[in-house]
C-alpha cells in the first residue's frame, strides 16, 4: 500500500510524534522509508527581536536532529535514507515526496494561532498540492508501544 513513506521531522513533540506513527505504519507495510528535516528560512530570522541566527548554526542543529530521528529508525530496523533541505516547509516537503514518489508523507501537527490558522497548515497545503496520501499525526505513541516496533533479536542456532 504505502512502499514509500516520507517522514517530516524537525525533533519537535510534535515531530517526534509523527516519527513514531510514520515508522509504525512504514513498518506494517514494510515500506522504504525516507527522512526529511527543512531548515526554514524565517525561522532563522526573527526582526521582532532584532536577532539573526546564522543558518550554519541552524543547519548543525537539524543535522543533529535527523541523525537522532535516523538512529530511532535504524534501531526498529529501517535504512532510512535522510535528507536535510533550507526554505519553506511545505514546499520543499510537497518537492522531496513528489521527487522521491512519496506514497504517505507523515507531518506533525502543532496549535497555531489565529494568524497562522488564517494562513493554513503545511499539513493543509501538502493535501492541496500533493497526489499521494498525507498523514497528519497526532496520535500519542508511548515509549513501551513504540519499543516494541523493534524486530525482535534473533538468538543464532550453533
Amino acid at each position: 500500500m504505502y512502499k514509500k513513506v516520507l517522514l517530516a521531522y524537525d525533533g519537535s513533540v510534535e515531530g517526534r510524534r509523527a516519527l513514531r506513527e510514520g515508522a509504525k505504519l512504514a513498518q506494517l507495510c514494510r515500506s522504504e522509508v525516507f527522512l526529511l528535516a527543512v531548515v526554514e528560512v524565517s525561522s532563522i530570522m526573527t526582526p521582532e527581536a532584532g536577532l539573526t541566527i546564522p543558518i550554519e548554526l541552524q543547519t548543525e542543529d537539524y543535522k543533529a536532529i535527523l541523525n537522532e530521528g535516523a538512529e530511532r529508525l535504524k534501531a526498529l530496523g529501517f535504512t532510512p535514507t535522510v535528507r536535510l533541505e533550507v526554505g519553506d516547509a511545505g514546499q520543499k516537503i510537497a518537492e522531496v515526496a513528489e521527487e522521491i514518489g512519496a506514497h504517505l508523507v507523515v507531518v506533525g501537527h502543532r496549535p497555531q494561532g489565529a494568524l497562522a490558522r488564517w494562513f493554513g497548515s503545511i499539513g493543509s497545503y501538502l493535501v492541496k498540492r500533493l497526489r499521494c496520501s498525507v498523514l497528519v499525526a497526532q496520535t500519542e505513541i508511548s515509549d513501551a508501544e513504540f519499543e516494541r516496533l523493534k524486530p525482535a533479536e534473533t538468538v543464532a542456532s550453533g
